[in-house]
């Protein structure tokens, strides 16, 4: 059995036009791209993690093509977050693997993006629910594109696999109006500012 074996995957885009306020000139689209994976080190302790980590880059560079093309285009592209539900065999060092592998995919594919992509991960049951935070691509201060997306599917991860995620979207929150660094004001050299 390969090492990097996936069962399924997903593609969603969610499209916002408003939140109770005026519709906006253009609607956010906030999407997600999911594959469910065999967790190779389900139900016993592994002390070497790096071949699981190279392994899943080529999955990372896919997720990230897709959901890219999914919104227009890496041009598009304003916020991205990544994320992992480990199922209950595996420990959460089992989903931290996604941080380079997810990641770097992202900002290759994305083209030199100075921002930490922002994470989260956990231990979980099929269905289980985990929202990924959002950050701007360029910088991290930038808080109208602080924001979620939701990964779930309803029969991931089962005990002995992994729920890994990509989030992207094309700008920040609808109505932000809460000040701070403002998108068009990025320098984007260091990722903060």
């Amino acid at each position: 059995m390969p090492l990097v074996a996936v069962r399924k995957t997903q593609l969603s885009i969610e499209t916002i036009l408003h939140e109770r306020g005026p519709a906006a000139a253009t609607p956010l689209r906030v999407g997600t791209a999911l594959a469910v994976v065999a967790n190779p080190y389900a139900g016993r302790y592994e002390p070497d993690l790096l071949p699981f980590m190279q392994a899943l880059r080529e999955l990372g560079r896919n997720l990230s093509r897709q959901l890219a093309d999914a919104l227009g285009g890496a041009a598009n592209v304003q916020a991205y977050g990544k994320g992992a539900i480990v199922g209950e065999d595996g420990e959460l060092e089992h989903g931290a693997v996604w941080h380079e592998a997810g990641g770097w995919a992202m900002r290759e594919v994305l083209g030199e993006r100075k921002a930490i992509v922002p994470a989260a991960k956990t231990i979980g049951h099929a269905g289980t629910r985990l929202m990924i935070p959002l950050g701007h691509t360029q910088a991290a201060f930038v808080r109208s594109h602080f924001g979620v997306a939701e990964m779930t599917l309803w029969d991931a991860p089962r005990r002995d696999e992994i729920l890994f995620g990509l989030a992207m979207a094309t700008g920040g929150r609808v109505h932000a109006r809460l000040g701070g660094l403002a998108a068009r004001d990025v320098q984007g050299h260091d990722g903060l500012r």
